[in-house]
């Protein structure tokens, strides 16, 4: 994608990942659940809907991040599928299947060459967002989901959210204050925020959280999104002259 329709990596882009990654668990379920296609049916309808965001975005003279962001939901609703699909359908145990995708992501991730991203040290940018990228995204969004169900189906999802939720914030603090947001701390993050959102997402829809069901959840994470792109660069702009 374009440089200039990407976020930069600040805390409302992770607060926008955390929030995606509760969305993309809904969506996912959504998709799956009530419109009825299963773990695998939806996932051509995701991925031409993926290509077609990429193929706008570049031939777009407008300055926006949506594409950005709705590339994200895609893949993290697929991710969701994909999750479900290895454990669920297919019964490949939870330990093998985190193994497996682990192993994949590292894989990725050292073969990607893309040089490095640029920014300075108090707003970087993100990766190269090239086709390694967005595949190391899907693969970190199924190794998230994975993860926050295993971890929920042993802890119950109140402490499963709790407990992945303070995790995550662990993996930021250290990759801003000691990774200074390297390529590797950068995914560790990426992997905590949709480890994290699984739990909380499910936690919303789930009659073992609060029981919102599939609809109320998903457009409460949809919305919470949305107001973390649309509102925080307002507020951001309104506060900076009193911060300098």
């Amino acid at each position: 994608m374009q440089a200039r329709n990407l976020p930069a990596i600040s805390g409302r882009y992770w607060a926008a990942i955390l929030a995606a990654s509760m969305c993309g668990a809904n969506t996912g379920d959504f998709l799956s659940r009530i419109i009825g296609l299963g773990h695998w049916r939806g996932v051509p309808f995701l991925i031409a809907a993926f290509f077609l965001i990429v193929w706008a975005e570049k031939r777009s003279m407008v300055t926006t991040e949506a594409y950005y962001w709705l590339a994200i939901i895609l893949l993290r609703t697929g991710a969701t599928n994909l999750a479900d699909l290895s454990t669920h359908d297919f019964k490949i145990s939870y330990p093998l299947t985190l193994l497996g995708l682990t192993a994949l992501l590292i894989v990725v991730l050292i073969a990607d060459r893309a040089p490095a991203r640029t920014g300075d040290a108090d707003t970087p940018s993100l990766p190269a967002t090239d086709l390694p990228y967005w595949i190391a995204m899907l693969i970190a969004g199924t190794l998230g989901t994975a993860g926050g169900d295993y971890v929920a189906y042993g802890l119950g999802l109140g402490i499963a959210s709790m407990l992945l939720t303070a995790v995550f914030g662990a993996i930021l603090a250290a990759a801003t204050t000691y990774g200074a947001m390297s390529k590797w701390w950068y995914w560790a993050t990426i992997v905590g925020a949709r480890t994290a959102g699984t739990v909380l997402g499910d936690l919303l829809a789930s009659r073992r959280g609060f029981d919102l069901g599939l609809w109320i959840s998903t457009a409460c994470t949809a919305s919470l999104l949305a107001a973390i792109i649309l509102v925080w660069p307002l507020r951001r702009r309104a506060v900076a002259p009193n911060l300098r």
